[in-house]
């Protein structure tokens, strides 16, 4: 039995290695274009601020994949011929597969503002080991840059470019920062908090022209409000989709749909094939559609897609949602529904008197559904298990300190937060 795996992101290593606790004798091959071995892509801006290698940034032991005879190949595929089972790959070699899983990722969108054409320097995104090098090659000439896009990738790049001494024009487009993610009083201590570091962040902007010097080198961008801003740096953080655009020119294209579309059990449309992680589309059995494109999803249907390669029954359930990150130093945690909590909901919000921190609850029909946490470290499984358990509002905030963590990482000051 030969199982290919074409992706060596989260998903992909970790239904390699799911695979490899179940088949001690099959042939395992992980494809990648991207890099050699695994990385963790959530941690990239910290090897761009120089705290940690890039070796830092790989999980496992390079000794590992051989140990578990987890088979490398440093390619790109061009082609897939599923009624031959057949990768045809960027080199020019082929290989063939009993099966498949395709576990691709994410890319990131792109735009195309007036001026766009002519720009063949100074652009970036940051989402890919290729892209975290060409941002450190422009930072050692660039003077400022403007960052576009109000998520945590823009945050993260404007960060990272702000600690090389770069100076950042942030753009968002809408009313506050990230308002799929956070209300308007934590967008606004965020705001806060990003000026406060020398990032000068334009709410309601966006752009409407890209200009470039002679060469082709990004020289400055025009707003919609008519503003010009020099820059020799453009970083388009707009956002992911999934990579699946290969896909289309290949001999037998799965299902397309935002991703590739698979049942619960991960399944394409093509034989023996299966597909997880940021590029997979599930369709749920309430008959909604779902692409989750979040590392702690990415794993979890690595796994379950492992399973259902070798044969296990499978269902795929959503999880309750959970994200962790930083604005800077300001800790975020975020669980279950906020900004898409449904209607009628009880909204719980409380500034933490003299901290940058906050908490957001939302309950409906008398129980949570919904945490956001700024300005400390939470426990997210308690806060999720509040929510499985229906608990109340009231049941939650005077149990709270319970979902604190470690007092070494700081510990808020509860006592001004009722009910």
């Amino acid at each position: 039995m030969h199982y290919v795996i074409v992706g060596n992101g989260v998903a992909g290593i970790t239904a390699a290695f799911t695979l490899r606790e179940r088949e001690a004798t099959a042939r395992i091959t992980v494809i990648s274009g991207e890099t050699d071995y695994f990385f963790s892509r959530t941690a990239l801006m910290y090897t761009f601020m120089d705290r940690m290698s890039p070796r830092d940034l790989e999980p496992y032991e390079r000794k590992v994949y051989d140990r578990k005879k987890i088979e490398r190949l440093r390619d790109w595929v061009v082609d897939l011929d599923a009624n031959s089972r057949t990768l045809r790959l960027k080199s020019g070699t082929s290989l063939n597969y009993d099966r498949l899983l395709l576990a691709t990722g994410s890319v990131p969108n792109s735009a195309r503002w007036p001026g766009m054409d002519a720009v063949r320097e100074g652009l970036a995104h940051f989402v890919s080991w290729q892209d975290l090098e060409e941002c450190e090659r422009l930072t050692a000439s660039s003077r400022s840059a403007v960052i576009v896009g109000g998520g945590l990738i823009g945050v993260e790049l404007a960060e990272c470019l702000s600690f090389h001494g770069v100076k950042v024009t942030f753009l968002i487009r809408d009313p506050w920062y990230w308002p799929v993610a956070l209300g308007g009083e934590e967008a606004e201590m965020i705001t806060a908090h990003l000026r406060q570091h020398g990032i000068d962040v334009r709410l309601n902007e966006s752009i409407s022209e890209v200009k470039c010097s002679a060469e082709g080198r990004v020289s400055a961008i025009r707003t919609e409000s008519g503003q010009e801003i020099a820059c020799d740096f453009l970083g388009v953080c707009i956002g992911v989709h999934p990579a699946i655009d290969w896909l289309r020119q290949v001999s037998t294209p799965p299902r397309l749909g935002r991703g590739i579309q698979v049942t619960p059990a991960f399944e394409t449309s093509l034989p023996d094939a299966w597909s997880a992680g940021d590029c997979a589309e599930i369709r749920l059995q309430d008959g909604s559609a779902l692409v989750e494109q979040i590392w702690y999803s990415a794993k979890r249907q690595g796994e379950l897609a492992a399973h259902a390669m070798l044969g296990d029954t499978v269902a795929y359930r959503p999880p309750i949602f959970y994200n962790s990150s930083k604005f800077l130093e300001i800790e975020f945690t975020t669980v279950g529904r906020v900004m898409n909590a449904p209607k009628g909901c009880v909204d719980f919000y409380r500034r933490i008197p003299g901290k940058q921190a906050s908490i957001r609850i939302l309950e409906h029909a008398g129980a949570v559904v919904g945490f956001n946490m700024l300005g400390a470290r939470w426990d997210n499984g308690r806060l999720e298990q509040w929510i499985y358990e229906r608990r109340p509002l009231r049941y939650v905030i005077e149990h709270l300190r319970q979902a604190q963590f470690d007092v070494e990482f700081g510990r808020l000051d509860l006592s001004t937060i009722t009910a």
